[in-house]
């Protein structure tokens, strides 16, 4: 009986140990045939010496995650060159822009005019002026900045009594020189008023007012019908 167990045990040891074996040279032969393949392995962009000599806990991809983190990193940096001068943009169109005015001769009911030359109007009743571009001590603005620029201005005149002549001229300047004008020579009206509107290319510092023309003159301005506007359309980012 007990050489039966025993011989059992010996038997049964000596299963393990070849079982044993035979796993090892298992993975022995597949690790081998790996290495020794001669075509093309499925690594894809692994490396394929870390996937089959290496020990475990080798990162295989490490290559493959270090190039897309750089790739990643790149794109980041690009991104953000891009946002920045995006952003500098924006504040090239939108920062330091609000420049806009408007402004009205005060109420009379007299006339203003005539005079023995040409004579700046100064409107005094203003409303408006952002960036401060207009000065109604002088009835004209200054371009703050370089840009487009949009000006309108109004000339309105009431002779108060029929017959009377209606007798204005009223021309926008532009450092000097006549870009617009408005008129009116004529007995059919008692009162007559006309708006004019105008886009000028302005460098910093040019200057545009409203004028009325020597011999002529405004009358009957109760309600500061008599106008001048003005406001920066868009900036010219190189002067």
């Amino acid at each position: 009986m007990k050489f039966v167990a025993v011989s059992s045990l010996c038997l049964w040891g000596l299963l393990c140990v070849c079982a044993s074996v035979k796993a090892v040279g298992t993975l022995e032969l597949m690790r081998d045939a790996a290495v020794g393949w001669t075509g093309v392995l499925p690594c894809g962009k692994w490396d394929c010496e870390c996937a089959f000599n290496s020990q475990r806990g080798c990162c295989c991809v490490a290559n493959e995650m270090s190039m897309l983190e750089d790739h990643t990193f790149m794109r980041m940096v690009d991104m953000w060159e891009q946002l920045t001068r995006l952003d500098n943009d924006i504040k090239e169109v939108t920062g330091n822009n609000k420049i806009a005015f408007t402004a009205a001769m005060r109420s009379r009911s007299d006339c203003f005019g005539p005079f023995t030359s040409n004579v700046p109007i100064r409107y005094y009743a203003i409303s408006l002026n952002q960036g401060n571009g207009y000065n109604d001590a002088l009835g004209t603005f200054t371009a703050p900045r370089a840009g487009l620029y949009s000006f309108s201005f109004t000339a309105y005149s009431n002779a108060g009594v029929d017959g009377e002549r209606l007798y204005h001229k009223v021309q926008l300047i532009k450092n000097n020189e006549v870009v617009a004008s408005v008129w009116e020579d004529n007995r059919e009206d008692t009162e007559d008023s006309a708006t004019h509107s105008v886009l000028l290319s302005l460098r910093q510092g040019d200057q545009v007012y409203v004028e009325l023309l020597s011999g002529r003159s405004l009358c009957g301005n109760t309600k500061e019908y008599n106008r001048f506007s003005g406001y920066l359309v868009y900036p010219f980012t190189q002067e």
